[in-house]
């Protein structure tokens, strides 16, 4: 009968594998050739959910966990940071930032809940500026993504364009530049394409869709109706 493993196994086995005698692949991994992967994993689990596949989904955050401990594991290795660090951090954070579970504040729903997050975060991390705020966004998330959360910040700050009326009329505006330019090879056209997407990534936060799931909706279409136009064409 096959062995049931637990966390503390799953360590065990970590270490093994990165130990100066351990697998040649594992025991020279970097935080930065790690990174990779992480991003991988990551959309592979995202992928399970969309399908709605629980047993792929179990596997995948298997593989996210990995990425989690590995890291960790090569931290304790480089005097870094422990396994118990990240764990005791993350719990602390959460205790911090539900003050309505673990302390005498109060939230009366979901909305008021991240409300009071941002807040906390915001005292946390110091941020004195909106400015701070926005530059906290990574570099390294999807621009698409990036985007509709720099402008979600901005606005929740009390900036940015209001309404989705304003923001078609921005779209409106960036193509008519765009058209006066194309057959003038304008260097201009860049920035104005840029910001083409930076306003239809805008109209998310109104619609409330999220701008990833939709792009990769329409790219699915895309693809399905090519394959049906090849099937249905003569050879």
């Amino acid at each position: 009968m096959d062995k049931n493993y637990n966390f503390e196994d799953f360590i065990n086995i970590m270490k093994k594998l990165i130990a100066d005698d351990g697998c040649p692949w594992d025991r020279i991994q970097t935080h930065e050739s790690l990174r990779r992967y992480l991003i991988e994993e990551s959309y592979e689990v995202i992928e399970a959910i969309n399908n709605n596949n629980s047993e792929n989904l179990c596997e995948e955050l298997g593989d996210v966990l990995l990425q989690v401990v590995f890291h960790s594991l090569i931290a304790e290795k480089n005097s870094e940071f422990l396994l118990d660090d990240v764990i005791n951090e993350v719990s602390k954070k959460m205790i911090r930032r539900h003050p309505h579970i673990f302390a005498d504040s109060s939230a009366k729903d979901a909305e008021e809940v991240l409300v009071n997050w941002d807040e906390i975060k915001k005292k946390e991390k110091n941020y004195t500026r909106t400015e701070d705020i926005l530059k906290a966004v990574p570099k390294a998330l999807p621009a698409l993504m990036r985007a509709e959360k720099v402008q979600d910040k901005a606005y929740k700050a009390g900036f940015g364009l209001d309404g989705i009326l304003a923001c078609i009329n921005e779209i409106e505006r960036n193509i008519d530049s765009i058209k006066s330019k194309i057959d003038s090879n304008c260097d201009e056209i860049f920035e104005d394409y840029g910001n083409l997407l930076f306003c239809a990534a805008n109209i998310s936060r109104f619609l409330k869709i999220n701008p990833e799931f939709a792009l990769t909706n329409a790219t699915e279409k895309f693809i399905n109706r090519f394959g049906h136009i090849e099937d249905n064409s003569p050879n």
